[in-house]
């Protein structure tokens, strides 16, 4: 783990920023009383407008930013996601593609050059960062400026039911969560409260909503959760998944991140959860540095968002490793198009591929979740069917 002290120190303009996101934590302490929860901590760290770090104009993504996600190693990654939602539409007989949280725009650029042998009628991007947006139209004007009167930015979920492929590439991970520990055999919530003039955590008896999905994990692993055991939960994940089921009226939901199942999640050597913070590419466990400057994210417990996924209308269509939803979508002739065609090195092709399937890297550690709503996909999308694990 890393300590403050080993972390990069920010240059004096983005400290600044940091001390105006921790006085508008502060303002919102004052206000409920000198504690909030983490998933309000969570919230306003990361998406309070023109503050959190979603919404703020730094870097994120890349080498200049904090991480790097699947799009930004190459076009390998869409192209293997066209494949599948170009199926999709061709099953339809056509729709719209929406993706949710576009970053970079390098997906959404590299989707809609692959998907040019059937063109989706609208690719809708669901982007609340004006900065993003600005760089993902960016992007989609210098890659692919035929296609940029097919994309529209929304800043809400459609009102009216799309027909097509949602996708959503590690946004899971990005919701706001509860943290929990156990006291005397009862939950306590994890808060956010002031320390010597510093954040830190503090609990309260869990409220019943909290404590109720406590529970309802240990029935699930069949044991109690020891006193010391902390961890999170999404509490959130449920409407938000509604709220999609209800923008997506018939299609595939596709979302990949890095996640385990129920059982995983709460393996009793998994005694602190799974928070993690981002900051120039090191990973530390600290979510009260620098607020406002650093990402902060909770992996998903998979079989939580299937079962809140079934309860919304969806049905779970796949649930893989990322490995093995890449080998059946053709990452290997995709590999082999770039080797014929010199579209890329190939030490930068192997490197790409070595980050996107090897069990260290990304592929047994993130997931692919695939919901339909109203439609059965006619071809198989992994070589690996989890889903009676969830």
């Amino acid at each position: 783990m890393q300590s403050r002290s080993g972390l990069p120190v920010p240059d004096e303009s983005a400290l600044a920023h940091s001390v105006r996101v921790a006085d508008l934590v502060r303002a919102r302490l004052a206000d409920a009383g000198g504690w909030i929860s983490f998933a309000d901590y969570m919230d306003l760290v990361l998406y309070a407008p023109g503050l959190g770090y979603y919404s703020a104009g730094a870097q994120k993504f890349g080498p200049a930013g904090d991480f790097v996600t699947a799009p930004g190693l190459g076009s390998i990654f869409a192209r293997c996601l066209a494949r599948v939602a170009g199926d999709v539409l061709d099953q339809l007989g056509g729709g719209i593609v929406l993706e949710v949280g576009g970053g970079t725009g390098a997906l959404a650029a590299d989707l809609l050059d692959a998907l040019r042998p059937h063109p989706p009628r609208q690719y809708l991007l669901l982007e609340l960062s004006a900065d993003l947006r600005d760089r993902q139209r960016a992007r989609l004007a210098a890659q692919v400026p035929d296609l940029l009167d097919r994309v529209q930015w929304l800043d809400r979920l459609p009102a009216e039911p799309l027909t097509g492929v949602l996708i959503a590439n590690e946004v899971l991970d990005a919701l706001p969560v509860e943290r929990f520990t156990m006291q005397d055999g009862k939950p306590r919530q994890l808060g956010v409260s002031l320390r010597i003039g510093e954040f830190s955590w503090s609990t309260v008896a869990a409220p019943a909503a909290l404590e109720a999905e406590i529970r309802a994990i240990e029935r699930d692993i069949g044991s109690r959760l020891p006193d010391g055991y902390s961890s999170e939960v999404s509490l959130r994940q449920p409407a938000w998944l509604d709220a999609l089921a209800a923008a997506l009226g018939q299609g595939l939901a596709l979302f990949t991140d890095y996640g385990y199942s129920r059982r995983e999640y709460y393996h009793p050597q998994r005694t602190d959860g799974t928070l993690a913070c981002h900051y120039r590419h090191h990973w530390h466990a600290d979510p009260f540095f620098l607020p406002g400057l650093q990402d902060i994210t909770a992996w998903v417990d998979f079989s939580a968002a299937a079962r809140a996924a079934s309860a919304a209308g969806f049905s779970v269509a796949a649930y893989t490793t990322q490995a093995h939803f890449l080998l059946a979508s053709g990452i290997l002739q995709e590999m082999a198009t770039d080797a014929t065609g010199d579209r890329a090195p190939a030490p930068a092709m192997a490197a790409e591929l070595r980050q996107l399937l090897m069990p260290g890297e990304m592929g047994e550690r993130f997931k692919l979740l695939a919901l339909g709503r109203d439609f059965v996909p006619a071809g198989e999308l992994t070589m690996r069917d989890m889903r009676a694990g969830l």
